[in-house]
């Protein structure tokens, strides 16, 4: 008796079913979050870190975090 395909075959009377993984796809993302992910991630700037530069450094400080933070995207490039 053929099984239609995406079924499991039917299971005798008390016996566990047969479970049927299919692992295509698992085993790269289960690699790839090990290595650290599918690569670097685009640096998002805080708008914490801006408003206490904008205190603490009149505004000064805003500008070279945000030239900070594009360029580490720039020469990732993200």
């Amino acid at each position: 008796m053929a099984t239609p395909p995406g079924q499991q075959p039917a299971q005798p009377y008390g016996q566990p079913p047969t479970i049927i993984i299919n692992n295509s796809s698992s085993a790269v993302a289960s690699a790839s979050s090990v290595i650290g992910g599918a690569g670097p991630r685009r640096r998002r700037q805080s708008l914490w870190v801006h408003f206490w530069l904008l205190l603490l450094t009149a505004g000064i400080g805003n500008v070279l975090y945000g030239m900070h933070v594009s360029r580490w995207n720039r020469d990732r490039g993200l």
